[in-house]
């Protein structure tokens, strides 16, 4: 799956958008009708340490999900977000399941 990564006010560390790009692929073994997926990093000026926002939006025929994550780290923020769409990935899996 194909995903397209913006970084906000900063530039992204490729160590970080190839792990972004590898969690978001393991999507695909639980809805193999992703059409495409949007990342969107950004770090707000704050002093809290949770000033990293993480958003993702992934399409699929017919809606689209989007999570959008505040952490300390990108990497945790990506760890919530995807397991977050996985389980609506699933709850629809399970939608479609039933009117079949």
């Amino acid at each position: 799956m194909k995903v397209n990564t913006q970084s906000v006010n900063f530039n992204a560390d490729k160590k970080l958008i190839d792990f972004i790009q590898k969690r978001m692929d393991k999507l695909d073994m639980f809805y193999d009708k992703i059409i495409q997926s949007d990342v969107y990093l950004k770090v707000e000026n704050t002093s809290g340490k949770e000033n990293k926002i993480f958003e993702a939006r992934v399409n699929v025929p017919g809606d689209s999900f989007v999570v959008k994550k505040q952490c300390k780290t990108f990497e945790e923020g990506t760890d919530m977000a995807v397991s977050s769409l996985e389980r609506q990935l699933k709850k629809r899996k399970e939608k479609l399941r039933a009117y079949m």
